[in-house]
Formats: C-alpha cells, structure tokens, sequence
C-alpha cells in the first residue's frame, strides 16, 4: 500500500468513526464526547498505519506507535473522568442554545466533521513514520526526539494532576492555582503537549519525511490560538486574581515568575 493511499484509508475510517460519535452525541444529547476520543483517535490511526505499513523500520514504527499510545491514552482517561457525571461543555452547550432546531446537523460539521479533519492532517507523521523503510537503524535524532517527547508528556501529566488535586480540595474553589508549574507558565499542559508533538516530528524527521512539519506547526497553533489557551485565557479573566497572575506568569513557555 503506498502512502497515499494509506494516508486515505486513515482519512475514511476517522470520517467513519466521527460520524458514529456524533450519532451517538445525538442519543445522549452531548457533544463533548468529541473531546474525550480526540486522544484515542490518533491511537487507532497510528495503529492502523503500523498494521498496514509492514515495510517500515519495525523498531522506529513500534517507538512511534508506542509514543503516540501513551500520550492518546492518558488523554482519553484524563479528560473522561474529568468530564464524568458533569454536564456538556459550556462551548457546545452555548452553541446548542445558540443554533437551536438547527444544532442536531449543525453540530456534524462544526464538532465532529472538523475535529476529525484536523486529527487526519496532524496525524501525517504518524503514518509517515509507520510507511518509512529507512533508515534501518536508530538514529540520534530518533532518542532526541523520543527525549523531547518525553520531557512533554511528563509535563503535560504532572501539570494536570496538580490542577485535579488542587480542584479536589473544596477549600481552593474560586482560588487560581499559582504553585507547581503552574507558577512558572499559566498553562504548562497545554505547553507540555506542544513540545512532546514536537519531539514526534523528530523521529518523522529521522525517517525522512520533514516536510510533515505543518502538523506540530498546526497542533502548536490549536493550542496557543484556538481551543486551548486563548479559550481558557478568555473564560479566566474575569475570575478574582488572574489578572495579577497573568502579569507575573508566563503565558506558555515556562519562566521564572516576575516580580
């Protein structure tokens, strides 16, 4: 199979597994679902790349595919049970208001059509990776791009269990978590998962596929200007303190706090 066709074949079956999703967001009248599987997609799509690609460089697809994994995975878990028992995001919840009679198709194409065009351009190093049949060996650029990724997802993680544990204390409710590293960026998950998507297109790169940059590039800006910290930063201003916080703490590269 070459790669294109791998690269459509991917691209089917995230149409076809976000269209199942919205069916279901329908039944359960919530379309934050869409979030929880946004993690777990890409696993499936790297899986079906190392499955499909049988010429690749066994070592460096397992490496990848190991990598991808482990980040989509604790993804999954970690928004799914932060998302238990609570009710649809405020985002898809505006817009079901918003959109009224309308919302039911709508909601397709502004959720589940879009995340699932977005996860099937940001995932062409992933298959890029699995396809690659040289060079057949580990290179430093492999381990430095696996070292990067690692730094990023232990970021990410310690970043958002240190916000759950400070929510869990009822004590901190209205309060701004300003401690951990969270004292030295306003959003060091979001950060965290910018650099290990980085250290992914290193080892795209070491297989020879560079010109896949636009997808840490477009994770990247996703993060910084669309769903994550402009949105987050919009719905935060107005709560008592952040405004301080924001003046003494990085936006997102971690930095020592200004006086």
């Amino acid at each position: 199979m070459s790669f294109a066709n791998l690269y459509v074949t991917t691209g089917a079956v995230i149409l076809g597994l976000m269209t199942v999703l919205w069916i279901i967001s329908l039944m359960i009248r919530n379309a934050s679902i869409a979030d929880v599987f946004w993690g777990m997609g890409f696993v499936i799509v790297s899986c079906i790349a190392f499955t499909f690609a049988p010429q690749g460089f066994f070592p460096r697809k397992l490496l990848a595919c190991s990598m991808v994994a482990l980040w989509g995975l604790r993804l999954t878990v970690h928004i799914g049970v932060r998302n238990k028992g609570k009710p649809e995001d405020f985002r898809y919840a505006q817009w079901r208001v918003e959109n009224g009679l309308r919302w039911w198709w709508l909601s397709y194409f502004k959720v589940f059509a879009l995340q699932g065009f977005l996860m099937w351009v940001i995932s062409a190093p992933l298959i890029a990776t699995q396809y690659s049949v040289f060079p057949t060996s580990i290179t430093p650029l492999d381990w430095l791009g696996a070292s990067i990724w690692i730094f990023g997802l232990l970021f990410e993680t310690i970043g958002d269990l240190q916000l759950t544990h400070y929510k869990a204390d009822k004590s901190n409710k209205g309060k701004i978590l300003t401690l951990g590293l969270w004292k030295f960026t306003r959003h060091p998950n979001y950060f965290g998962e910018a650099v290990l998507w980085w250290g992914i297109y290193l080892v795209t790169v070491a297989a020879g596929f560079w010109w896949t940059i636009f997808s840490p590039v477009l994770m990247t800006l996703l993060l910084l200007k669309v769903s994550g910290v402009a949105m987050l930063e919009r719905t935060m201003k107005s709560k008592p303190g952040y405004e301080e916080y924001m003046r003494k703490t990085n936006t997102f590269v971690p930095w020592f706090p200004k006086s």
